[in-house]
């Protein structure tokens, strides 16, 4: 069973991450997708007029599954990725672009929101609901809804392509980082760092399994290395550096 795929019975809806495996968020966000589709698609083709509640409400509605498994799954790949979920992200990066593009681009919809943002003045809206048709109406319009059809077909391609670079980049440069982290055998050297800072060099070590009595120095993706500040051996900050 793939615990993404129902609501967590935890406070707040928080992650049960003891539940949840590394394989579970790519088949769990690809059925979010579907899952979206199929109710925008229900909203284009409402037979009855546009309304706030029939076109706008029904579209925040939409998408639950998909919204919880990917908030999930892209705090995890920025806070402690491992190749299982970079190679979901690759998989997915030129899926959920397409997928947006399914929306956005979708002609019948964008009627639809085009109908109760031009008729906002005049059908008693409050001021946050005039906020939201706003809101969505100009991010339907930068996202390309009013193109060409041949427009739209370069866009399509052009957004897939950019998610895949973005993607293969992000993970270009963690590995990056990763592989510019400096190993530390003396723990002399680190004078200055404080035994905190002494202690996550420590751990770091051990998670990479360089072995006792080492210690890691892993970069941050700033322009100044913060261990710079602290450190006393000159020899190790220009390895830093």
């Amino acid at each position: 069973m793939n615990a993404l795929l129902v609501p967590s019975s935890l406070p707040m809806q928080a992650p049960p991450f003891d539940k949840i495996k590394d394989s579970d968020y790519q088949p769990a966000i690809e059925e979010g997708m579907k899952q979206q589709l199929a109710q925008i698609d229900v909203i284009a083709n409402n037979p009855d007029a546009p309304t706030f509640d029939n076109t706008f409400v029904e579209m925040e509605k939409s998408g639950e599954l998909l919204t919880r498994s990917a908030r999930i799954f892209f705090a995890l790949v920025q806070a402690n990725t491992n190749d299982t979920l970079q190679a979901a992200q690759v998989a997915l990066a030129p899926k959920l672009a397409e997928h947006a593009d399914a929306i956005h681009l979708n002609a019948k919809l964008f009627q639809r929101v085009k109908a109760v943002y031009d008729a906002r003045e005049s059908s008693g809206l409050d001021d946050v609901q005039k906020r939201l048709v706003e809101k969505t109406y100009t991010d339907f319009v930068r996202a390309g809804a009013q193109l060409s059809d041949e427009d739209q077909t370069k866009l399509r391609a052009l957004n897939k392509e950019e998610s895949t670079l973005s993607t293969e980049f992000q993970n270009k440069l963690l590995a990056g980082t990763n592989a510019a982290a400096v190993e530390v055998d003396d723990k002399a050297q680190l004078d200055g760092l404080g035994e905190g800072g002494i202690a996550a060099a420590a751990d770091a070590a051990k998670e990479r399994k360089l072995g006792d009595g080492k210690y890691l120095l892993t970069l941050q993706n700033t322009t100044q290395q913060p261990v710079l500040g602290s450190l006393t051996n000159r020899d190790l900050r220009l390895k830093v550096l």
